[in-house]
């Protein structure tokens, strides 16, 4: 089963946020999402492990 929420550290504000994941779009996907807490847009690079474990990364776009 894959990890269909995830965290990741806003790249502007500090502030840890929780996404909900698309498993149906991929094991790797790259996306822009605002920050909720300072309204900052962010690159959001996701992937999957072999057991399920999403990883995000997330820089300023």
């Amino acid at each position: 089963m894959m990890d269909e929420t995830a965290v990741y550290i806003c790249d502007s504000c500090g502030e840890e946020i929780e996404v909900s994941l698309d498993t149906s779009a991929g094991n790797q996907q790259e996306y822009v999402e605002d920050c909720p807490v300072c309204c900052v847009p962010n690159v959001l690079r996701v992937t999957w492990d072999e057991d399920g474990r999403a990883w995000v990364e997330s820089t300023r776009e």
